[in-house]
């Protein structure tokens, strides 16, 4: 048995040492996943202890089967959606005017970005064309799958993710061309 199965059975048996070990251990991950669907820090920090605590509550429900990691992951994942969900006009705020001049900006351009840059430009993005993207390009969902979790219709969902994506190419060649 690993240390990190050892860690995850003290937790299903409550063991607050173990949860602050396992709190320790995951929280920039999951931090990483709140701060890409939420608007600023103070929400995603908000939204991480909630997330925590699905997980205390959660974590009995956890066989062993698979990886944690990816558990943690999709649990969080849905608890961020819940989170958006509840705020009932996420899917409907709009991205403004953004003006596509050339969807060719060279690859060089992307490539210069840093990663604080590129999640700077994503959420930059109303909630509803964030969230699809995200789902889809970093989370690896399929737009049906994505359709389902947000309870809306595929075709909404394409079309935010093209939306999203039209978006962001107008950011970007606003920004650093």
């Amino acid at each position: 048995m690993t240390d990190n199965e050892k860690l995850i059975k003290q937790c299903q048996k409550k063991s607050a040492r173990a949860f602050d070990e396992l709190y320790k251990n995951y929280s920039s991950l999951v931090y990483g996943i709140c701060i890409r669907y939420t608007k600023d820090r103070a929400e995603a920090e908000d939204l991480m202890q909630e997330c925590f605590i699905k997980i205390l509550n959660k974590i009995g429900d956890y066989e062993f089967k698979g990886s944690f990691e990816g558990w943690l992951r999709r649990l969080t994942v849905n608890n961020a959606i819940n989170f958006l969900k509840s705020k009932k006009s996420f899917m409907s705020e709009d991205v403004g005017e953004y003006e596509i001049q050339d969807d060719n900006f060279g690859s060089d351009v992307i490539s210069d970005l840093s990663a604080k840059e590129i999640i700077s430009i994503i959420n930059r993005l109303p909630a509803g064309y964030r969230t699809v993207f995200n789902l889809h390009v970093i989370e690896g969902y399929k737009h049906t799958e994505i359709a389902e979790l947000l309870e809306i219709s595929d075709i909404t969902c394409r079309t935010q993710y093209k939306k999203a994506r039209e978006a962001l190419i107008a950011l970007i060649n606003e920004n650093y061309k």
